[in-house]
């Protein structure tokens, strides 16, 4: 996943509404967007709108059905997402507790640091 793509899945779930979407639809696989409706309390047209943040950032895919969408978490997507978050977490570790900062800050060298206070 690249960082654009990481980027456009974070921002796509930092809203409220499309966050508890994704909960749902982990909840229930593929759901129509009518069953989705029901859920929410939210109208068709701003269904629309989170559905379409949520495919475009590659979370969510798409299948259309005649009239009906059907949504669900693209599990490569998620796949990817969980390798992101595994990462971030070794690389937290690596760092350490935060205990003992690693250096000194540009501002301390320079004598103006208010990094402490």
């Amino acid at each position: 996943m690249t960082d654009d793509q990481l980027r456009a899945v974070f921002k796509a779930l930092a809203d409220a509404r499309r966050l508890a979407i994704v909960h749902m639809l982990e909840r229930g696989g593929e759901v129509c967007a009518c069953n989705l409706l029901d859920g929410l309390d939210i109208t068709q047209p701003t269904l629309s709108h989170h559905m379409k943040v949520l495919c475009d950032s590659g979370l969510v895919q798409c299948r259309k059905d005649s009239r009906w969408c059907y949504y669900s978490v693209d599990a490569g997507a998620a796949r990817k997402m969980s390798a992101a978050f595994a990462l971030l977490a070794d690389t937290a570790s690596d760092v350490g507790d935060g205990d003992e900062p690693a250096g000194a800050c540009s501002c301390a060298r320079q004598g103006s640091c208010s990094c402490s206070n």
